[in-house]
């Protein structure tokens, strides 16, 4: 039970890796705040976990008023907070000549600032209990692909975001703030994203060796399994850090030129 008696808020928690992340949370011996914007979505989870170990909130994340319910509903329900996971993420498929400054208004409020006001929002509960901080950023913040360029910069954003208060919370509140960066995930939304583009239903059986070494993509489970050590006591002093976690190297590698690109 790496996470007995701790209390942590996941955001976008209803399905994909936020979900997993916070199903293996329960496991670890943890209370959860379970957070989305499904009303049907976030029962059915709380449901699952067990009213006794997860409670709902369903608000944009955006919303001035969300990183506060989040906080209060958490102190009031188990009565303490320990980390913040920041997952909630707009994953939106944009270049130079479709991203208008709405569109990257948007994607930078969901993926950059959203995650900032809820640290700070945090930060005094956190500060008690010298807990700590983990965002979920993408392996597309080191450039990105040509398609994603608003989802790029915001993971980016958050990367350094990450490393600035990983070093000052640290050091002047105890709190420990961290990243992880997934590669490609299996997603329920990945895998409708992909359909969308036109690929057949079960695009993720046959993918190139230069995206998938393995023969498959990661599981969000696998994701989640990822979370729990940065999540946990075991972790220490360590902040500030962002590891990637992809099945090959991402920067410095160049694919071979006879592989067809998925988008």
């Amino acid at each position: 039970m790496r996470l007995e008696n701790k209390v942590v808020i996941v955001t976008g928690s209803c399905t994909g890796i936020g979900k997993a992340i916070a199903k293996r949370c329960v496991e670890e011996g943890a209370k959860v705040v379970i957070h989305g914007l499904e009303e049907d979505w976030a029962r059915d989870v709380v449901e699952e976990l067990g009213a006794e170990c997860a409670v709902s909130l369903v608000e944009d994340i955006t919303q001035s008023s969300c990183p506060e319910k989040l906080v209060q509903l958490a102190v009031d329900t188990f009565g303490r907070l320990d980390a913040v996971v920041n997952n909630a993420a707009a994953v939106t498929s944009s270049d130079i000549h479709t991203t208008d400054l709405p569109l990257f208004r948007n994607v930078l409020e969901v993926n950059t600032l959203a995650p900032f006001a809820l640290i700070k929002t945090a930060l005094p509960e956190l500060r008690k209990v010298r807990g700590c901080v983990l965002n979920i950023g993408s392996v597309n913040a080191w450039s990105g692909e040509p398609n994603l360029l608003a989802y790029s910069v915001s993971k980016g954003a958050l990367m350094t975001l990450t490393r600035n208060l990983g070093d000052t919370l640290m050091r002047e509140d105890g709190v420990r703030v961290n990243q992880i960066n997934p590669g490609w995930v299996l997603t329920e939304n990945e895998a409708e994203r992909k359909r969308s583009h036109g690929l057949k239903e079960d695009w993720y059986t046959d993918l190139p060796k230069t995206y998938a070494p393995a023969g498959r993509i990661l599981q969000p489970s696998e994701i989640a399994a990822a979370a729990i050590y940065w999540l946990a006591d075991e972790s220490g002093p360590v902040s500030g850090q962002v590891v990637d976690l992809e099945q090959h190297p991402f920067i410095g590698r160049n694919p071979p030129k006879d592989e067809t690109t998925i988008v």
